[in-house]
């Protein structure tokens, strides 16, 4: 019940985010959604792309160190208080986040909530349970389907 992101360590300097995104033009691949996190030195691009595998061919190819890392993708309501239910879902049982973000879709009154954890299986257990809907890679690339 994961999708997969890449994280993509980028030099802390002008002009490096541009960078990346003229490769993925470059190359036509779409990104559906990013995360940027900075530290001193480098920060962490975090990406949902149309076709993970090859996104991650042509970064190598280019040079640049990513990893896929398997996360959670759950579909909420986009309306106020959604996301603070689903959070408090986890809080309550003691899932830590390590970090998150959201993206929209076409699909009118959706929102999607990407969820990084220690253990995906016991959090997407608690939201399933809860009934919030888990979306596996499957699912998302039908989501994204043009």
């Amino acid at each position: 019940m994961t999708t997969k992101q890449i994280s993509v360590f980028l030099e802390n300097r002008p002009g490096t985010l541009a960078e990346f995104c003229k490769v993925l033009q470059k190359n036509n691949i779409d990104m559906r959604a990013m995360c940027v996190a900075d530290a001193m030195d480098f920060g962490i691009a975090r990406v949902i792309v149309d076709n993970v595998y090859d996104t991650v061919t042509v970064l190598k190819d280019e040079g640049y160190v990513c990893q896929i890392t398997k996360v959670l993708t759950v579909e909420m309501e986009d309306r106020p208080g959604a996301l603070s239910e689903i959070l408090a879902l986890l809080g309550e049982q003691n899932i830590n986040l390590e970090y998150t973000y959201a993206f929209l879709t076409r699909e009118k009154d959706k929102a999607y909530l990407v969820i990084k954890v220690a253990d995906n299986a016991a959090a997407a257990d608690i939201l399933k349970k809860n009934g919030v809907k888990v979306i596996c890679q499957d699912e998302l690339e039908k989501i994204f389907g043009d």
